[in-house]
């Protein structure tokens, strides 16, 4: 009897080891009902496919992480014309479903919202570096849905209108600041960027490029995009399993932790300031007094608001900066298009004062170069990840629940079939009175929509009126008092296809001359700066002294807003 229950017990574990090697080797297959792919292999799934290359080595170096690491936009884009406008990709645990059309996207986004506006597990991106708070990557559920109810009632279009004040001051400063030093031309537009969205969330100005906050909200964004895309970080929710090792055995764990308590402190510093600005009677119009208004009503942490207002702040400082900063790459290489827009200005706008958003209707081709610079240099290059709270079908193929969905930004951006030379800066493609970003991404066709880094679906971005906005006025006000020309003995343009960063890009560092176009015009700037600065801010602090003329706090409550989708 004993030796029948050794046989039994061996048997039996023999039995449980097979099965486990059985379940083990499912992980990284494909089903065949699924969208179609690279082949697979056991355990690792296409992780071996995920690999940079570089266009000079052809050099292939395995990484264990959720995309390429080196330019991976163009291997989605390969495997996009190679698999079609939707794809998986089988990562460990992981499925990845790649969206490469139009069609897709509003089919599934769009239209199917209802499951696809959640996020992906990102464990040590979300819940350890972020505490679980980050906006952008926070999963769908109640707290997400009221905070966004905030930032759509807050950052509407009727709402973006009132931000003129804020825009043209800082439109104004980064002028005068690209006279006096034109080689800093990145941190300009960077304290460009940032002091608007200081200004629109917190109240305040950010007054200099040197600033120690606005370097350290770009350092620890940079260190952020990298930490959660980087191997370490996706191999832990590749293999979940991982995160049962000792703190000190995860990757990243205590470093992330690090980051996250820098970010809080930053974050939790200007909304605990704004805060008490805003209570005893010295702040300014801004995001945060909507915030503060209804924190007890919606139950609202100092740590929530924080992170609330820190995430658009982060969005707000980082994607208009990188698009400026391409915008005055394009305008190098391309000097045909600076010249046509500057004809465009010079015709409706004259050299006699600065151009105004009233310009706009005026100025279709300028329009049309905004369009063209996001298009041209799509800055979040594959958009924040969707994820699928329920099993789909869609084109015949099975799309499991909790899959991730990717927007596949390059390859939509750059298809040759819509766009003909994609690499090429030329705003016609938008034709003669060109919709806004808004309008583009409502449309019910699919194949009026061009651009993308905005997201789709109930996850796109509620700040792309103020963002566009922000670009039309200092995209035409640079062209209407600079030229940009290459630096003194350069010998050749920059390549625009050298791009760097990690969730959001930019071009590599580049030299450019900028120089007024006339010295009418550098006048005419200084004099502008000198009108705001001297008669509205205070000579001490660089702050506005008063409440902006034409602007009002928000009255905004809970149970006034608009209908959304949720």
């Amino acid at each position: 009897m004993d030796n029948y229950r050794v046989v039994v017990g061996a048997s039996t574990l023999a039995a449980v080891l097979i099965y486990l090697a059985i379940q083990c080797l499912q992980v990284g297959r494909r089903p065949k009902n699924y969208p179609p792919g690279p082949p697979t292999v056991p355990v690792l799934g296409n992780l071996h496919l995920l690999s940079g290359i570089t266009p000079e080595t052809q050099e292939r170096r395995l990484i264990c992480g959720q995309i390429p690491k080196d330019k991976p936009w163009l291997q989605f884009t390969k495997w996009a014309e190679e698999y079609g406008p939707i794809y998986s990709l089988m990562v460990g645990t992981r499925t990845y479903i790649v969206l490469s059309s139009p069609t897709v996207v509003k089919d599934l986004l769009d239209k199917r919202s209802n499951i696809y506006s959640s996020r992906p597990d990102m464990y040590i991106g979300q819940d350890i570096a972020s505490g679980g708070l980050r906006l952008v990557v926070m999963k769908y559920g109640a707290t997400w849905r009221k905070m966004h109810r905030m930032v759509h009632n807050i950052f509407n279009m009727r709402a973006a209108t009132t931000y003129l004040p804020y825009q043209d001051l800082e439109n104004k400063q980064m002028l005068v600041d690209l006279l006096d030093s034109p080689r800093n031309f990145v941190e300009h537009i960077r304290r460009y960027s940032n002091s608007l969205t200081t200004q629109m969330v917190f109240g305040f100005r950010t007054t200099s490029h040197t600033d120690s906050k606005l370097r350290q909200l770009f350092d620890c964004f940079e260190k952020w995009g990298e930490l959660a895309a980087g191997p370490s970080s996706q191999l832990l929710d590749i293999y979940p399993v991982l995160r049962r090792l000792p703190p000190f055995l995860r990757p990243n764990y205590r470093y992330a932790q690090g980051l996250h308590k820098t970010e809080m402190e930053l974050y939790l510093g200007h909304w605990m300031a704004t805060k008490r600005g805003l209570e005893n009677g010295t702040g300014k119009p801004c995001f945060c007094n909507d915030v503060l208004r209804v924190q007890d009503q919606e139950k609202m942490s100092d740590e929530q608001a924080a992170y609330l207002s820190g995430s658009l702040l982060e969005a707000g400082s980082d994607t208009t900066s990188a698009l400026l900063v391409g915008f005055v790459q394009a305008m190098l290489v391309f000097p045909n298009v600076q010249r046509h827009a500057q004809v465009e200005i010079d015709r409706v706008v004259g050299s006699a004062r600065l151009p105004t958003m009233d310009d706009a209707s005026e100025l279709p081709y300028l329009r049309a170069v905004v369009k063209e610079c996001i298009r041209w240099m799509p800055t979040t290059i594959m958009a924040a990840p969707h994820s699928v709270t329920q099993e789909d079908e869609y084109m015949g193929y099975r799309i499991p629940k909790g899959a991730t969905v990717l927007i596949n930004v390059w390859a939509l951006h750059m298809d040759p079939t819509t766009t003909p030379s994609p690499r090429t800066f030329d705003p016609t493609r938008f034709g003669p009175n060109p919709p806004t970003e808004f309008e583009s991404a409502t449309a019910s066709d699919p194949s009026q929509r061009r651009n993308y880094i905005f997201g789709a679906g109930r996850r796109v971005c509620q700040g792309m009126h103020i963002a566009e906005r922000s670009l039309f006025l200092a995209v035409t006000r640079l062209l209407w008092a600079f030229d940009f020309k290459s630096a003194p003995g350069a010998t050749k343009m920059p390549d625009v296809d050298d791009l760097v960063g990690s969730l959001t890009v930019q071009p590599a560092p580049f030299e450019v001359t900028i120089q007024a176009r006339t010295k009418a015009k550098e006048k005419m700037v200084r004099e502008a700066w000198e009108d705001v600065h001297e008669g509205l801010l205070d000579g001490e602090t660089g702050q506005w002294r008063n409440v902006p003329e034409g602007m009002a706090f928000s009255t905004w409550m809970p149970g006034q807003e608009e209908k959304i989708g949720e």
